[in-house]
């Protein structure tokens, strides 16, 4: 009886004792992971970099060579657990990237991509077929040279997706197109790593036919999971129609779905990271089942997994096992090989694409982040015995993390010097090629304002090969006695429930329209909510565009539409924070007054209904900042696009600007030199012309008046013809054209005719849009008394 409760004990140990130890090491790496992003912070540090450093100070190189720690953390029966929890850990984070990318990008700029991890990864392969020999003699192995070669070339040609994704977003450029260029190709990469990585693991399996067949079954696996997610999303989104978002056993229905096919490539021997990653990519975007996983899975992925992972490869590296001279030479050739194989490979890719060589060393760097496919193959490596040599894993594992914490740090330091090439550039629309990509960010305060706004997000789309990022961000005030500020979708669970009173009701109609606007367009809008105080929510708005380097800003006007018509004033935060975003915002921004209810209003639902829509122009920076922003309008074949130059009844004979004098395809330009404003007026409307009035895209007509009455009375003379005004804010100063109509201004914010058009006394059904050219920022002290 003793003997058997003896061995009763020993069992109930042996499945206890990991998992407590396991539970603490995770605790110790949070706390020290936590402590240390407060320290580094201030450096500009990425917290992958800080994680993995936890795990490398708790781990063997640091406080587990105390005695006492060793015996709790470091046990021969642990492994099995922390590798079954990194594979549920990996699966996620890859499935939560894969939802996050922004695969159409991806899809446009796949060969780039491409070119840059194919250089990298070739050039690393070679490096690691070069040294090969002598790692395997430095490290007194035995075994299989080639298996060993192969373990080195995943090593040094890996780019650790989930650390360079996490580095970029951290460092705020994971939307600037040197960000996304890395990205992508570091997830080209792992995909390479991970096809070495089948070889590896299935060197046994010499049936070239059975190799085959597990591929075929692993693409038909990963195709009917994509398969069922699309249909099973769309039928949740119908089933929570009148939800904000999906139930908890709904989510739990979606997660186990992915893990039951992980576990199903896994025991056929595949790794299941890029699987993961295709079966995220390819989940619907639009509706509530996207939407709630995001929000679901982004806060916990973010503050716990993603420590606890990075950290337990940290954790993993053992430096003092460097102690003889051999192993230090193996271990500074294998770093070298990986820097100089990455700077090769992606610098001669990145001479072939033209990219400048300050971003290709950036790119190098990044792509030489390691710590996700390698680490995997070594821990396949020591379980099969492909090689033996605890020597040569030890050395292997301090390489990958070591090379980690020297090059992340540097990469910080590059972008913070580089942020010329990187960092946030402001876009003038007067000289942005329409064809280029145009990130809008629209603002909304309730749902009123939404159907416009997709309105004019799906009339700025231009043609289908153009790119538009676009986001509508949610603005709820947070009241005096709240204290919670919360940005992109991290929110506590108490928040995500249907009594959430952040945005109230508001977020189901603003999904809703959403849903719907996704459906009928393809157009895939991000969502964003902030929930701040009205004297403060301009800080957020001006820092979320300057995130993901909107091209625009869109404001709501802080008067919105009664059914009878005319406008009243909405809640009193409203205008101070357009007026304060104004002042401060890093780039253009339009005001627009939505007048939806009564208007023939831009139809968000990309039906084939023709819409009219005139540019005001007057003259002046703003004005051409909206001429420059509407050609994408006049590209949109469901819209009748017309500019409207007022000019003074003094250029009636000697016109500044377009001379209807035409011989063929020509356009003859009369270009005054009376001052630089007019001068560069004439040059952009002349390109205008030539480029879509001659071609027919767009209309162009001329009114010439005398002063801002007659101005008013043209204006009142169009104002059923349109359906959306689009004017710039200020004109040429104090001109001619807009005398006297400045006696009934009511919100300067608008400009001139803005206002006019925004006035009660204009009775107009159509909607107006007022832009703003970008203007450095001013540093007002009124902001925070307001």
């Amino acid at each position: 009886m003793a003997a058997g409760d003896q061995q009763d004990g020993a069992c109930n140990k042996e499945l206890f004792n990991p998992i407590i130890s396991m539970g603490w090491q995770y605790s110790g790496i949070l706390v020290i992971s936590h402590i240390l992003q407060i320290l580094l912070k201030p450096l500009g540090q990425a917290s992958p970099i800080v994680q993995i450093l936890a795990g490398f100070l708790m781990g063997p190189s640091g406080f587990s060579r105390i005695k006492k720690v060793e015996d709790f953390f470091i046990q021969s029966y642990n492994s099995g657990y922390y590798e079954f929890m990194a594979l549920i850990f990996r699966t996620i984070i890859m499935f939560l990237i894969g939802l996050e990318t922004d695969f159409p990008y991806l899809m446009r700029n796949i060969w780039p991509a491409t070119i840059i991890a194919c250089g990298s990864s070739i050039a690393c392969t070679i490096f690691a077929a070069a040294v090969t020999f002598l790692v395997f003699q430095e490290t007194s192995s035995h075994g299989s040279s080639f298996l060993m070669a192969l373990m080195i070339i995943i090593t040094l040609a890996n780019a650790a997706s989930p650390i360079v994704v996490r580095v970029a977003a951290d460092l705020k450029f994971a939307t600037s197109d040197t960000g996304k260029l890395a990205i992508s190709s570091s997830l080209i990469a792992d995909a390479y790593s991970v096809f070495l990585l089948f070889i590896l693991s299935e060197f046994k399996t010499t049936s070239v036919v059975k190799w085959i067949g597990f591929l075929i079954l692993y693409f038909i696996i990963v195709g009917v999971v994509i398969v069922i997610n699309m249909y099973l999303a769309n039928w949740l989104n119908r089933r929570n129609r009148n939800k904000k978002y999906l139930g908890n056993t709904e989510i739990f229905v979606l997660v186990a779905i992915l893990y039951i096919a992980a576990m199903a490539l896994e025991q056929l021997g595949f790794s299941s990271i890029i699987a993961s990653f295709l079966i995220g990519s390819m989940f619907p975007r639009g509706g509530k089942a996207a939407r709630t996983l995001l929000i679901k899975l982004t806060y916990p992925i973010h503050n716990f997994i993603f420590p606890i992972y990075f950290g337990n490869h940290g954790f993993r590296a053992d430096v003092t096992k460097l102690k003889s001279l051999r192993n230090i030479i193996v271990f500074v050739i294998l770093i070298l090989s990986s820097i100089g194989g990455k700077i090769v490979g992606t610098l001669a890719a990145c001479f072939h694409l033209k990219i400048p060589y300050r971003e290709g060393v950036l790119l190098a760097f990044m792509m030489n982040l390691k710590g996700h496919v390698d680490m995997l193959a070594l821990t396949i490596g020591l379980a099969n015995e492909l090689v033996l040599s605890e020597n040569f894993y030890d050395v292997m594992i301090a390489t990958i993390i070591v090379n980690t914490l020297i090059w992340g740090p540097i990469v910080a330091f590059m972008v913070r010097r580089e942020s010329d090439i990187i960092g946030y550039r402001q876009i003038y629309f007067e000289s942005h090629n329409p064809e280029s990509e145009l990130r809008i960010l629209a603002c909304v305060h309730s749902p009123r304002p939404v159907a416009t706004m997709l309105g004019l997000i799906a009339a700025s789309r231009g043609p289908r090969e153009v790119p538009i990022t676009a986001y509508l961000m949610h603005l709820v005030e947070l009241p005096d006695k709240k204290k919670t500020n919360l940005m992109y979708n991290q929110k506590e669970d108490d928040e995500l429930s249907d009594e959430d009173d952040y945005g109230g009701n508001d977020v189901v109609e603003i999904n809703d329209a959403m849903d719907i606007f996704n459906s009928e367009t393809g157009l895939l809008v991000h969502q964003i909510k902030t929930v701040s105080p009205f004297k403060r929510m301009h800080t957020d708005v001006c820092n979320t565009a300057e995130d993901i380097r909107a091209s625009i800003i869109v404001l709501p006007f802080h008067k919105h539409q009664r059914i009878d018509g005319k406008l009243e004033n909405g809640k009193q935060g409203i205008r101070p924070t357009n007026q304060k975003v104004l002042r401060h915002a890093p780039c253009s921004v339009a005001i627009l007054i939505d007048r939806g209810l009564t208007s023939g209003s831009l139809n968000p639902s990309g039906s084939d209904s023709l819409q009219h829509v005139a540019i005001l122009f007057f003259g002046g920076p703003d004005d051409r900042e909206a001429l420059g922003f509407s050609k994408r309008l006049g590209m949109d074949h469901h819209i009748n696009l017309t500019i409207i130059r007022f000019l003074p009844l003094s250029s009636k004979r000697q016109i500044s600007g377009v001379d209807v004098a035409q011989k063929t395809d020509d356009v003859l330009m009369a270009i005054s030199n009376d001052d630089v404003e007019k001068e560069a007026d004439s040059t952009v409307l002349a390109d205008f012309h030539s480029r879509y009035v001659v071609t027919g895209q767009v209309g162009y007509v001329e009114k010439v008046v005398e002063n801002g009455g007659e101005t008013a009375s043209a204006l009142r003379d169009m104002a059923e013809m349109y359906s959306l005004f689009i004017v710039g804010k200020n004109g040429r100063g104090h001109s001619i054209l807009t005398t006297g109509m400045s006696d009934w201004e009511e919100c300067p914010e608008l400009g001139k005719v803005g206002d006019f058009l925004a006035s009660p006394e204009f009775d107009i059904s159509g909607s107006v849009l007022v832009v703003q050219q970008y203007r450095p920022s001013k540093n007002d002290d009124d902001d925070d008394k307001q």
